[in-house]
């Protein structure tokens, strides 16, 4: 493992920290492959409810990827950079427990991507995004595929084509982000959410997650269908049972994951 990027798990909240500040958190092969195996080790936690996606120092959230790190790798070989990357995506995506990102900083190219993967996003309100492949020859591809799904077709080319900066306001408006939050605010705002996450049911979040993210590809009444279908598995576990009688008795529910 590398210390470039760090694993804490700590009142059922599993902490990754991007721990590269002096090169503004650029990801390095060793990073990609760390976050692979730590979300590994996160999913087989039982103590671990909720990730946190957070970066050490203010310089920047992530700048993307270290151009200097030797990230290029031929288009077959599916342990390249580039393509190890790509199936990060799509794991943090597709991942079973809620991933937050906290960006407390500016967030550029391959770190988009990082926060856009993430399940909700918390940005303090005076950073930026931005998507600047385009100043080096190179286009937000993967990335791309990640914007197309969370902001309006021609804001997405807009950002893409012209690598301007979006501030965390506007990023909000669009529906880049969940919330841009005042800097006085930000870490009690991440901290509450954290804990609320934390305390509810495993099986639940899971369940539900798997069942949003199938709807993205499903008509309506496909989705519909399938939704009724998870409701009805989800209401005989024993989660489920403890938070209708937690409900009824006026207490709050112990949840198991089971």
């Amino acid at each position: 493992m590398t210390d470039e990027l760090l694993l804490a798990i700590e009142n059922r909240v599993a902490v990754i920290t991007l721990n590269r500040p002096d090169k503004r958190n650029a990801l390095s092969p060793q990073m990609i492959e760390a976050f692979h195996a730590y979300l590994d080790q996160i999913d087989a936690d039982d103590q671990a409810r909720v990730v946190c996606l957070r970066a050490a120092g203010e310089k920047a959230f992530c700048a993307g990827a270290d151009l200097g790190g030797g990230l290029a790798g031929a288009p077959d070989d599916a342990s390249s950079p580039p393509r190890r990357y790509a199936a990060l995506l799509g794991r943090m995506a597709g991942f079973g427990k809620p991933i937050v990102a906290k960006v407390g900083g500016p967030c550029l190219a391959g770190g988009t991507g990082l926060m856009l993967a993430s399940h909700i996003v918390v940005a303090r309100a005076d950073v930026y995004f931005s998507l600047p492949e385009v100043n080096v020859g190179i286009f937000p591809f993967m990335v791309g595929a990640l914007l197309l799904r969370n902001v309006l077709w021609k804001k997405a080319l807009e950002m893409a084509l012209t690598g301007r900066k979006v501030g965390a306001e506007e990023a909000e408006r669009i529906g880049m982000i969940t919330s841009a939050v005042a800097p006085e605010d930000f870490e009690r705002h991440v901290d509450g959410l954290l804990g609320g996450l934390s305390g509810r049911s495993p099986v639940g979040m899971r369940l539900g997650l798997e069942a949003f993210r199938r709807l993205i590809d499903m008509p309506l009444e496909a989705g519909l269908q399938d939704l009724s279908l998870t409701l009805l598995k989800a209401a005989k576990t024993d989660d489920a049972r403890e938070g209708v009688m937690a409900f009824l008795e006026k207490r709050q529910p112990n949840f198991t994951g089971k």
